[in-house]
């Protein structure tokens, strides 16, 4: 079954939006969005599409659960027909299949894992065979994995970090570029750890800068071409990722720390990546949008 969220006013949301959440671990990155307590809330039925990406088709990595699958919903409310690339979450990618197709657009699942390059080449052929085109590719994959202590983190850790939140996206970028055309879009999701730090996440936090700066140089080379290329800092956001990387005891107070006192939910991300996807965006390039809940960042 399809899950309906409520979507409630501002004047609400301090008693409805989750403000804490009960304790609860995954051993499994990047965890499973279906065995959350309480599940993210990926859907604002409130938001009413107005055919901003109609015909256009997407890549969204990660798009399975958490702010990917808000982000997919929100496309296809603006009309968009999505490709999904996942690492082994199948119960999530249906249910996010499902959601997708709820708005009467198409949606094609393609499980793998992007640190290899030959996926990630599969991935954009398989999205152009099925639908003849590529307008829009949103990199959203990623792993964390907290330490206290930099002589904690392993050479494994080190690279699976970076193997998972960099590598790809060279490698779908380059797959990707023959394929996009004047007015096509790549974004990114980087993190305010790019910005403010994260003494638990140094490695994760550093793939993150890597990719504000690999969005700001990758848009000035293609800016040429008419394609735009931009990136979303999300801050604490309520998704698996937070469940599989850090214990019971932190999830509980997860989110906190913002201005606004809470996490915030996938649903409240979806339209700024709509934004830069779309023709609104026109004359935004090289930028990353932050959506952190108050958390002040020098950009």
């Amino acid at each position: 079954m399809i899950p309906k969220y409520p979507y409630y006013s501002y004047e609400e949301k301090c008693e409805q939006v989750p403000i804490t959440f009960p304790p609860q671990h995954q051993n499994m990155q990047p965890g499973l969005e279906y065995l959350m307590n309480p599940i993210p809330i990926s859907d604002n039925p409130d938001y009413k599409g107005s055919g901003k990406l109609a015909g256009k088709v997407a890549i969204i990595t990660g798009g399975d659960s958490g702010i990917g699958r808000a982000v997919a919903i929100g496309f296809a409310k603006e009309g968009a027909s999505l490709v999904i690339a996942y690492l082994y979450e199948r119960e999530d990618a249906e249910a996010t299949k499902r959601m997708v197709e709820q708005y009467g657009q198409k949606c094609l699942l393609i499980e793998g894992d992007l640190r290899r390059p030959d996926f990630c080449i599969e991935v954009i052929n398989k999205a152009v065979e099925s639908f003849g085109r590529l307008d829009i590719l949103v990199m959203n994959q990623g792993v964390q994995f907290p330490q206290d202590e930099i002589e904690k983190i392993s050479n494994e850790q080190l690279e699976t970090t970076y193997q998972t939140n960099i590598f790809p996206m060279f490698y779908l970028t380059k797959a990707a570029l023959p394929h996009l055309k004047e007015g096509s879009s790549i974004i990114s999701t980087a993190s305010v750890t790019a910005y403010a730090g994260a003494p638990l996440l140094i490695d994760y936090s550093s793939t993150k800068g890597a990719i504000v700066s690999y969005t700001r140089s990758l848009s000035l080379q293609l800016a040429r071409k008419g394609i735009r290329v931009n990136a979303v800092a999300p801050g604490p956001i309520w998704t698996p990722l937070i469940v599989s990387s850090y214990s019971a005891e932190y999830v509980k107070k997860f989110g906190s720390d913002t201005a606004m006192k809470r996490a915030g939910q996938p649903f409240e991300l979806a339209p700024t990546y709509i934004y830069l996807a779309s023709d609104d965006s026109s004359f935004v390039t090289g930028q990353v949008l932050h959506v952190n809940g108050g958390i002040m960042t020098e950009t």
